[in-house]
């Protein structure tokens, strides 16, 4: 097994007790196998000499479409609804094997870039199988699955599906895909929305999902008009309903959750529900401001996600994390949200959001090792005398800070150059595929 040494970085560990030291960290294959100072007479194969770096845990983003990567910047200024059905669906519609495939490795190319290497992602109804390939060729840890579609008259014709095909697609990239490259890879269900999926096809989700032991990833309560459809349709709010049919159990996890009412927010907390927060998005379709304080307060885990590069416009950690702070802040005032909190909630609490906090998330022995290198010597993020490091990470660093980032044990990019990713290649092949799939729509 490979053994790697990283020397005198700022070690931030994200542990219980937050500890922060100067010191060294030992991964033996793709684990972390001993921290401390000062470590000697130690033979590993490569030793990273991190003296003025910081060490942090890779990101956790709790909600990304790699699909819709290659759409960034054509669906700009819309509401939610008007931009899904007069853009999203019509593009992810025009979708091939190979568009999927370079939507897929340009985003992920972003995300590893800037720090994050881990992301629960949800796809488009076809071609998610070229998403895994990306997914498995790239290096990055990744729970995703194929997005769920059987209901809707506005939808395009090429995202209708028939409920149980639908099911049935999904298990089969399950059982193909869920715990491969040594559990690198995992497979959730992913109904889009209760506006786009049947009671059957929620039902049988919920069955499926308890019978695999894996989580179900979906929107709720993103934007006012949604909740208005639902409530028309199902005669209750979308959280209530999702408990109705017996969805809302610890492996359900909700993206935005938005506009809650006191009966869904105690649902979210008793139930164990998980909620991932995406400040970006929610911003630029002005769908609204997450109650996340009050969500933490009660306990709830929360994580953060970019959402879709269409709706952000980028995949960066760093600029998520200081809308987490900076949005509740205008609402609460300025001593919500601290940096420590958010930081937190990028690194160990997405791992909880996404039921792998024993495996991720945190610099302690035995965790796999999912790291990224900060370089914080410039301009923007000095002075350094007597730092607080929460601050200087989520208020002030940028991704272009990140100069080293291991996934599993594996350096995946090293001086600010994505090694598993070919740039080059997936830039240029971007732009063909996105041209071909603007063709076929």
């Amino acid at each position: 097994m490979t053994t790697i040494l990283i020397q005198n970085a700022v070690v931030m560990t994200m542990n219980e007790q937050n500890d922060i030291f100067t010191g060294d960290v030992l991964i033996v294959g793709n684990r972390i196998t001993e921290i401390g100072v000062g470590l000697q007479g130690i033979r590993a194969d490569r030793i990273i000499n991190a003296e003025g770096k910081v060490l942090l845990p890779g990101f956790v983003q709790t909600h990304i479409h790699l699909c819709q990567t290659l759409f960034r910047g054509r669906a700009d200024d819309l509401s939610l609804i008007d931009w899904l059905k007069e853009k999203i669906w019509p593009l992810e519609a025009a979708h091939s094997e190979d568009s999927v495939y370079y939507s897929a490795l340009l985003g992920i190319g972003e995300l590893i870039r800037s720090g994050t290497t881990t992301i629960l992602d949800m796809e488009t109804v076809h071609y998610t199988e070229s998403a895994f390939q990306a997914i498995k060729e790239s290096g990055i840890r990744a729970i995703s699955g194929k997005v769920m579609m059987d209901h809707g008259t506005e939808v395009p014709l090429a995202l209708q599906e028939k409920t149980e095909k639908s099911l049935q697609d999904s298990v089969d990239l399950l059982e193909k895909w869920h715990g491969a490259e040594n559990g690198r890879i995992q497979y959730a269900f992913c109904p889009r929305f209760v506006v786009s999926c049947t009671e059957e096809l929620l039902i049988g989700v919920r069955d499926l999902s308890a019978a695999y032991g894996v989580m179900v990833h979906t929107h709720a309560s993103e934007n006012v008009g949604e909740i208005a459809m639902v409530e028309a349709e199902r005669g209750m709010r979308n959280v209530v309903y999702l408990d109705h049919i017996g969805l809302a159990k610890p492996n359900l996890i909700l993206a935005h959750s938005i506009w809650l009412d006191d009966e869904e927010k105690t649902i979210i907390r008793d139930r164990g529900v998980k909620v991932t927060h995406c400040p970006g998005s929610n911003m630029k379709l002005a769908s609204g401001v997450a109650e996340i304080p009050l969500l933490l307060e009660q306990g709830i885990d929360v994580g953060i996600g970019a959402d879709g590069a269409p709706c952000n416009n980028n995949l960066d950690m760093f600029q998520e994390m200081r809308l987490t702070a900076y949005m509740q802040k205008v609402k609460h005032g300025p001593t919500v949200m601290n940096a420590k909190t958010v930081l937190r909630m990028a690194t160990i609490g997405g791992a909880k959001v996404l039921g792998l906090d024993k495996s991720i998330g945190s610099i302690e022995v035995g965790k796999l090792a999912d790291l990224q290198l900060l370089d914080l010597e410039d301009f923007h993020v000095y002075p350094s005398f007597d730092a607080d490091w929460y601050s200087r990470v989520v208020y002030a660093a940028t991704r272009g800070d990140v100069d080293t980032v291991l996934i599993d044990g594996r350096i995946v990019m090293e001086n600010k150059l994505v090694r598993s990713v070919d740039k080059k290649i997936v830039l240029k092949e971007a732009d063909q595929a996105l041209r071909r799939l603007i063709q076929r729509l």
